[in-house]
């Protein structure tokens, strides 16, 4: 899991997905992969990806697998398909962001179908069942076991909330704010009694956050276009609603701004994925222990999330299984919550001592009582390869009704414009 995770909570989130079952088959054919030279198992995982300690027991564990482990920084997605076309140094595991899956499975001649190796349905069944569809092709090619996932809650300022007139305590936050509409109607509330304190932190944000509660998303599994359709303009128009309450705070997740207004309680809430408690507890100095945890309105979603693959390279594949499944299984994912809030994609790990420990933080709450039930509620969508491309107009348009340079029809308008001439360029109907 990548803790440089900023650029997730702008824009760009709408292109990280919920449950999803990807696109493709079998995907484009690069011939017979050069093995690699057996005696050392090359893995391959972005800064913060693993749990250290996970990853130094699992290097110790198999010491005739000789791991050798590179943390690739930068652009991790685009280091690894360069050196797929270079040919060598390819690794035999590697990670592959959630954000990244569907885009690659149109090349799963590239990895291991895990279910050739040992992943059988009792295996694939300690993982969420939509976790392990996100990566699995439309003829059944398993490609990646998860590392974790992103579950979404809403983060609150408990003390904000009964300043302002709004219940603090996280069941009766629930209740109150089931809906989008509940939310931003306690945002008008909010308001009234405390003009700097806007309950939406970023209309955009949240218009990333309603289509991922979906089961459908820009393009369907037939390759055709549906962004136009009343599930994308839906989210829209709850978004365009924030803005135009006013209760949208316009604060991009990670800037100074954002920072400031958690610990400040300008920005008292984000709708957030399991990880985001890190950047919130980086950010806050004064607010220790007033925040709070409650589901997210208008059900759960998830953002983010990882896998950890075979490549064809792989000198011998099912020793890598081996690898994977020690590393991934549900003490080891436990571990590596507790290493750095990498939230397990395998139930079993929620009832682990990691995951049940109140956290002060949250003033005593215990957070998993908010993410498992969510984590286990995913809604399953499909997600195309080229799904995440087309979400770019939509951002990028809703951007400009936020600032006040577009009505919002012509800003819909505008963005489906784009969508789909993108979508036409790569055969999308």
């Amino acid at each position: 899991m990548d803790l440089s995770r900023r650029t997730l909570l702008a824009g760009g989130l709408a292109a990280v997905i919920g449950g999803t079952v990807v696109a493709c088959s079998s995907g484009m054919d690069t011939g017979s992969a050069k093995k690699n030279a057996t005696g050392n198992l090359a893995l391959w995982c972005w800064p913060g990806g693993l749990g250290k300690s996970v990853l130094d027991d699992t290097i110790a564990h198999f010491p005739d697998q000789h791991i050798k482990f590179s943390e690739v920084g930068g652009d991790f997605k685009q280091k690894l398909l360069t050196t797929f076309s270079g040919g060598t140094s390819i690794p035999d595991i590697t990670g592959i962001k959630g954000e990244d899956i569907a885009s690659l499975l149109p090349q799963a001649s590239r990895f291991v179908d895990l279910k050739t190796i040992g992943a059988d349905d009792a295996f694939l069944g300690q993982y969420l069942e939509w976790k392990v569809k996100q990566a699995t092709t439309l003829d059944g090619k398993v490609l990646g076991i998860p590392i974790d996932i992103g579950p979404t809650a809403l983060f609150y300022r408990e003390d904000v909330f009964t300043a302002g007139g709004l219940p603090g305590d996280p069941a009766a936050v629930g209740a109150q704010m089931k809906s989008w509409d509940d939310f931003l109607q306690a945002g008008v509330e909010l308001k009234a009694k405390n003009p700097k304190a806007f309950i939406v932190a970023d209309a955009v944000d949240m218009y990333g956050t309603i289509v991922n509660q979906g089961t459908s998303r820009y393009i369907d599994k037939d390759n055709k276009f549906i962004g136009d359709q009343d599930h994308i303009r839906k989210a829209w128009d709850t978004a365009v609603k924030a803005i135009t309450l006013k209760v949208d705070g316009k604060n991009l997740g990670g800037t100074n701004d954002w920072n400031a207004g958690l610990d400040q309680g300008t920005v008292p809430t984000v709708v957030g994925a399991a990880w985001v408690a890190l950047d919130i507890k980086a950010a806050a100095k004064t607010s220790v222990g007033k925040w709070r945890v409650a589901p997210t309105p208008g059900g759960p979603a998830n953002f983010g999330g990882s896998f950890l693959a075979i490549t064809k390279n792989a000198a011998d594949p099912k020793a890598a299984f081996e690898v994977i499944k020690y590393m991934l299984s549900p003490d080891n994912e436990a571990k590596a919550f507790a290493d750095a809030q990498i939230f397990p994609a395998t139930p079993a790990a929620y009832d682990k001592p990691q995951l049940k420990a109140a956290d002060p933080f949250f003033g005593g709450q215990v957070p998993i009582d908010v993410f498992g039930p969510a984590a286990k509620d995913i809604p399953i969508a499909y997600e195309a390869p080229l799904d995440a491309a087309i979400a770019v107009p939509f951002t990028d348009a809703l951007k400009l009704v936020q600032v006040g340079k577009k009505t919002s029809d012509a800003a819909w308008a505008e963005a489906i414009e784009k969508a789909k001439q993108i979508g036409k360029r790569q055969g999308v109907q």
